[in-house]
């Protein structure tokens, strides 16, 4: 007598995919019950009221702001060149090391501390000495360029 080719694990095997196809099946059904459930245009409208917010009821006519079109700036104003600050500031140098080629400048009237890099010196200076420089951006923040040494 011969021995079934069909093996234990074959037919769990073809029990699970069986069980799987009928689980997708009610899944597609119950897709299609929920799509015919579903709401109407009017729920899945969204409004923008007089300040930006997003609501679910529609705006009221009277509250509606007329823009003309010679209001809209589509460009930076230019500024008052009395305005700008001055682009030289006055500092003092509270670290530098010499032989990595870097330090940091305190910034007098802002207090704020600025990278500076030897590339970026005209006079050598050390710890402690008053500077007048200006300010670029560097890859990681404001960098100190064209630094000099001040009486």
């Amino acid at each position: 007598m011969a021995k079934s080719k069909e093996t234990w694990n074959k037919k769990e095997a073809e029990k699970k995919r069986q069980k799987k196809q009928k689980d997708k099946e009610l899944k597609k059904e119950e897709r299609k019950a929920k799509g015919k459930q579903s709401s109407s245009l009017e729920d899945m409208m969204a409004y923008v009221d007089e300040n930006g917010n997003l609501t679910s009821t529609p705006v009221d006519p009277t509250k509606k702001k007329v823009i003309r079109e010679e209001d809209i700036q589509v460009f930076v104003p230019r500024q008052d060149p009395s305005l700008q600050k001055e682009t030289i500031r006055k500092g003092r140098v509270t670290f530098f090391n010499d032989s990595k080629g870097y330090g940091f400048i305190k910034d007098l009237e802002t207090q704020e501390s600025i990278f500076v890099h030897a590339q970026g010196l005209i006079d050598n200076i050390k710890e402690n000495d008053k500077v007048s420089f200006e300010v670029t951006m560097g890859p990681k923040g404001p960098a100190a360029v064209g630094v000099k040494l001040t009486p």
